[in-house]
């Protein structure tokens, strides 16, 4: 009798503790930078391709991020609108091994509307892209290709001679995110299958991959310069508040080790420089 009532009692110690699995971690705020060059060629009055190549730094300024090339072509139809498609190769940098790591492949579709009133111009864009990941990975974790949609809304005045400046805001939507069923146990540091439980089932962690959020919300003010007819200098700087959902679970995808929301601010610092022809 008495042992059964330790087990009940621990039972019912261990519910209040039990919560969601997912927690909130605060990142410290983090600098890092862009720059880029590209090169846009006019086939027509309504073509354009453009070849681009871009470097990132992060870490606030202490570490190479990754060398990024992109391959696209712009087609404008009547009535300020603009459709774009693209493909990115992307190099992600390891500063730990100094060495580059599995390379992405991205590909991009865009739709775009502009309106000029006066010497202002405002724009709507819509980017839909995927990131197909290389090598090994944790398919528990993270889907091979992660799909995102990207929104942005984007103001410019056109009424200085050289100097265009802009401000523009921007939602990037996750589509394809892990979806999560778990309980944490604040008592054993474990995750259960329900609120409350003492023992895990395997695979029970991991319903799929259909959960779509916000995670982030980026500010930006920039400035174009025209340097002459063909070439332009561009300054900006971007302003992201992140909040990343981050799962850990081992290979075999029957231990949930963490499942967390990441939030912070990641402020960049970047230049780019462009020729048209």
């Amino acid at each position: 009798m008495k042992k059964t009532i330790v087990i009940i009692a621990t039972l019912l110690m261990a519910i209040p503790l039990a919560t969601k699995a997912q927690t909130d971690v605060d990142l410290d705020p983090e600098w890092g930078g862009r720059i880029s060059a590209t090169v846009d060629k006019k086939l027509n009055r309504s073509l354009h391709i453009y070849l681009e190549e871009e470097a990132r730094v992060d870490g606030n300024f202490g570490s190479f991020n990754r060398l990024q090339t992109t391959l696209g072509a712009t087609y404008k139809l009547p009535a300020g609108v603009k459709l774009g498609l693209g493909y990115a190769l992307i190099a992600p940098y390891s500063s730990a091994n100094s060495a580059f790591k599995s390379v992405r492949h991205r590909l991009m579709l865009d739709a775009s509307y502009s309106y000029r009133f006066g010497d202002w111009q405002l724009s709507l864009k819509e980017r839909l892209q995927a990131t197909y990941r290389t090598g090994d990975m944790n398919e528990y974790q993270n889907p091979r290709t992660a799909l995102t949609l990207k929104s942005r809304l984007k103001v410019q005045y056109k009424g200085l001679r050289r100097l265009t400046p802009y401000a523009y805001l921007e939602l990037r939507n996750t589509l394809n995110s892990p979806v999560i069923s778990a309980y944490y146990n604040e008592t054993t540091g474990e995750y259960f299958t329900s609120e409350g439980s003492l023992t895990g089932e395997a695979g029970w962690f991991l319903e799929g991959f259909s959960g779509a959020y916000v995670n982030r919300v980026r500010g930006c003010l920039g400035a174009e310069y025209r340097l002459d007819r063909r070439s332009r200098l561009e300054a900006y700087l971007l302003l992201d508040r992140v909040s990343d959902k981050q799962v850990d679970a081992n290979a075999e995808g029957t231990k949930l080790k963490s499942y967390t929301r990441e939030q912070g601010f990641v402020g960049q610092l970047c230049l780019g420089y462009s020729y048209s022809f």
